[in-house]
C-alpha cells in the first residue's frame, strides 16, 4: 500500500498527501500486524513521525503499540520523541470526529437519562445508546430496569474500573484498562454478552504475554487496549437503526435500500408502515414538509453545532406546542427551508456518520451540510461530486469547493483538469479562472504564483518526474511535458507570468 511504502521510505510529502488530500487512514494495519508508525519509527525518519503523532496515529505509553514503536525506534531521538507523545490533538479529533463526539457523550454525558451506581461511584449515561450497542441492555432497559434514572449495582463481582472499561467500549468501541485488572473486565463483558470485548481482551493479553517474552529489554506493558479496526464500522451499524427509525416511514427506503444483514430486537427501535407511537428515547421532533422526523437531542446537539443552538440555546425556527399530533412530551421543531429528503440524508449522517447522496441532490445536501455545520457531510457530497466531474462542469465545481472550503475537492478538480488541459486553453470561464486567481494575490509581483496554475503543474509534474513506485510511462512523460508548455503559452497570452 502506498502509506506504508512511503513511510519506510521517509517520504514525508507524499504522506502529507494522502492524509491532507486523501484522507487517508492512519492507523491501518498490514498483514504483520504493523502500523505505518510503527515503519517510520523503524527506518528512522524523525520528522515522519512527529508528523504522524500529530495527525492521530496511536502510541499511547504502557500498551502493545506504543511498547512495539519504542523498540523499534531508530535513534533516541525518536524514542524521546514517542515517550512525549500526547494522545489527542485537534486535528486528530477532526479526522476522527465521529468518535470524539461518542467519547464526549460518555465524559460529558450531555442529555443523559440513566445513571450507574457502581460501590457508590456514579456513572451516566444514556439508554439510548447502550440498547443500541448491546442486546443485554436493551433487553434490561425494557424490563428489570424499566423507568428507573437510577441502578445501583452492588454485586461484589461488578468493579467500578470493569463498568467504565464495559461503557467505554460501547460508546466508542475502544478500551484502555490495566493489565492486572482485564480479568474483571472479561467476567462483566460474558456478563452483558459482550462476545467480540471479551474475545478481543483474551488475543491481546496472549499477543502482549508474547511480545513481552521475546523482547526482554522493553518496559513492562502494563495497559491492555482495545481499538477498532481502521475500517470498521460497528458503531455505524448499531446507531443506522436510530437514523432508520426517527425517518418518517416514506423516506426509509431513500436512505436505507436494503435490508440490514443482522438482526435487532423489534421491542427497542421498531420501525412501522404506519407509527402511532414515536421511537423508543426520541426527545424531539422535527417536521419538514409535514413529514415527522423523531430524533434524539445528544446525537442532533453533540454532532452540530447549529442544532445545539436551536435545541439547548432556547431558540427555534418555529416551534408548535399545539400541534404536537403523537406527543404532547416531545416538542415539535419546524424546519421550513430544508426539503424533507434532503433532511432524511442529513438525519442519517447524524447518526451513522453515512448518507446515501444522489448526484440529483448533492448540491442542496452540500448546502444544508454547511448551514447545519457538518464538515463531514460536507466531505462526503465532495466525494459524490467528484464521482461525476466533467468537461463541462469541473470549473463550476472548483469555485463550488473553494467556496465551500473543500480542498480535496480543489485537488481533485485541478487534477482533472490537467488531464484534459487541451479542452480548456480556449475555454474563457477558465481564463477567467487564472486572471482572478492572479488579482486576488495581494501586491502581486510579476513572477508570483497563481493557485489553479500550481494547482495544475503539480499534477503535470507528477508525470514528468520519474516515479518509484512504478515504471516509468514515456508516453504520459511526454503528453505531461506538452501541456506544461501548452499552459505556459497560455499565461504568455494571458499576458501573465508566472
Amino acid at each position: 500500500m502506498d502509506l506504508f511504502q512511503s513511510c519506510r521510505r521517509g517520504d514525508l510529502d507524499r504522506v502529507r498527501y494522502l492524509v491532507e488530500n486523501g484522507e487517508t487512514e492512519l492507523n491501518l494495519r498490514d498483514s504483520w500486524d504493523s502500523t505505518p508508525l510503527y515503519y517510520a519509527c523503524l527506518c528512522g525518519h524523525h520528522e515522519l513521525v512527529e508528523y504522524l503523532l500529530q495527525n492521530g496515529a496511536r502510541c499511547a505509553p504502557n500498551t502493545f503499540d506504543g511498547e512495539r514503536c519504542l523498540y523499534a525506534a531508530l535513534t533516541d531521538k525518536i524514542r524521546s520523541l514517542l515517550k512525549s507523545y500526547k494522545a489527542i490533538t485537534s486535528e486528530c479529533m477532526r479526522r476522527d470526529s465521529y468518535r470524539e463526539f461518542l467519547r464526549r457523550c460518555l465524559e460529558d454525558s450531555p442529555h443523559a437519562d440513566v445513571c450507574f451506581i457502581v460501590h457508590g461511584v456514579p456513572l451516566a449515561a444514556h439508554r439510548l445508546i447502550l440498547s443500541a450497542r448491546s442486546s443485554y441492555f436493551a433487553e434490561m432497559f425494557m424490563s428489570k430496569w424499566r423507568d428507573r434514572p437510577i441502578i445501583e449495582l452492588k454485586n461484589k463481582l461488578v468493579k467500578l474500573w470493569a463498568m467504565r472499561a464495559i461503557l467505554q467500549y460501547l460508546y466508542t468501541d475502544r478500551v484502555h484498562i490495566e493489565k492486572d485488572k482485564i480479568d474483571d473486565c472479561i467476567r462483566l463483558a460474558r456478563q452483558c454478552k459482550l462476545e467480540d470485548l471479551k474475545t478481543q481482551l483474551e488475543i491481546r493479553l496472549n499477543s502482549i504475554e508474547l511480545f513481552g517474552t521475546s523482547k526482554t529489554k522493553t518496559r513492562a506493558i502494563t495497559v491492555v487496549s482495545i481499538e477498532p479496526e481502521s475500517r470498521s464500522t460497528s458503531l455505524q451499524d448499531a446507531f443506522a437503526h436510530l437514523a432508520e427509525s426517527a425517518l418518517p416511514s416514506a423516506l426509509v427506503s431513500q436512505q436505507f435500500p436494503r435490508q440490514f444483514p443482522f438482526e435487532i430486537s423489534s421491542d427497542v427501535f421498531d420501525v412501522s408502515v404506519v407509527c402511532d407511537e414515536p421511537p423508543l428515547y426520541s426527545d424531539v421532533c422535527f417536521v419538514v414538509e409535514n413529514q415527522r422526523f423523531y430524533c434524539h437531542k445528544v446525537f442532533f446537539c453533540g454532532r452540530s453545532d447549529y442544532f445545539r443552538a436551536l435545541l439547548d440555546g432556547h431558540f427555534s425556527e418555529s416551534t408548535s406546542p399545539g400541534k404536537q399530533l403523537f406527543s404532547a412530551s416531545i416538542p415539535e421543531v419546524y424546519l421550513n427551508d430544508v426539503t424533507s429528503d434532503v433532511f432524511a440524508a442529513v438525519v442519517a449522517f447524524i447518526y451513522q456518520d453515512e448518507a446515501l447522496v444522489t448526484e440529483e441532490n448533492v448540491y442542496s445536501v452540500l448546502c444544508f451540510a454547511d448551514v447545519y455545520l457538518l464538515g463531514g457531510l460536507k466531505r462526503l457530497c465532495a466525494r459524490v461530486i467528484s464521482a461525476f466531474l466533467d468537461t463541462e462542469n469541473v470549473l463550476t465545481v472548483l469555485r463550488t469547493a473553494r467556496l465551500f472550503n473543500l480542498p480535496r475537492l480543489e485537488v481533485d478538480c485541478c487534477e482533472y483538469t490537467s488531464k484534459h488541459l487541451e479542452m480548456f486553453l480556449d475555454n474563457e470561464e477558465f481564463h477567467a479562472l487564472i486572471l482572478e486567481d492572479a488579482s486576488s494575490v495581494r501586491d502581486r509581483q510579476q513572477t508570483d504564483s497563481i493557485p489553479v496554475v500550481d494547482d495544475i503543474r503539480f499534477h503535470l509534474y507528477k508525470g514528468v518526474l520519474p516515479s518509484i513506485t512504478s515504471d516509468e510511462n514515456e508516453s504520459g512523460q511526454f503528453d505531461s511535458e506538452t501541456k506544461l508548455i501548452m499552459l505556459n503559452d497560455l499565461l504568455v497570452n494571458l499576458g501573465i507570468e508566472c
